[in-house]
């Protein structure tokens, strides 16, 4: 991380409909629709997001409708995600909703074939924790 790094703020007032590239951090509180590319996002709570997310760093906790790949990626309680995610490191935090796939391998894309297929969460009740995936940690 360079020492001038900075942040971008998304407010909750406002809307993107476009890709969003950013070598600095962001913080979204409003809603996009397109792409993210960002070295780190940080998701508020009221924030909609409908497309796909690249990060180094996520932390979401509001609603996105698209795949997700981070290396550190973190999903809170008050996240709902409609898509596949890929990690290298995940932390779910119970009462986290996520229809798609689990992937580890934050660089895999989606349209690869790997050979094992991943599990689908479909509820929040089962838990993760039976995983033999040794980056996944679920929080309580």
């Amino acid at each position: 991380m360079s020492s001038n790094s900075t942040f971008s703020v998304i407010g909750s007032d406002v809307t993107i409909k476009g890709d969003v590239s950013a070598t600095a951090d962001l913080h979204v509180d409003g809603t996009i629709e397109g792409d993210i590319a960002c070295a780190s996002i940080v998701q508020g709570e009221g924030s909609v997001i409908k497309g796909g997310i690249e990060a180094e760093s996520a932390r979401m906790s509001g609603t996105v409708v698209g795949s997700i790949s981070a290396r550190e990626l973190v999903i809170l309680k008050s996240a709902q995600i409609e898509g596949d995610v890929h990690y290298d490191a995940l932390t779910i935090e119970q009462g986290a909703q996520v229809d798609g796939r689990f992937a580890p391998g934050a660089q895999r894309k989606s349209g690869k074939a790997g050979s094992q297929s991943p599990a689908k969460s479909t509820s929040e009740k089962e838990p993760a924790t039976t995983s033999n995936d040794p980056h996944l940690h679920v929080a309580n």
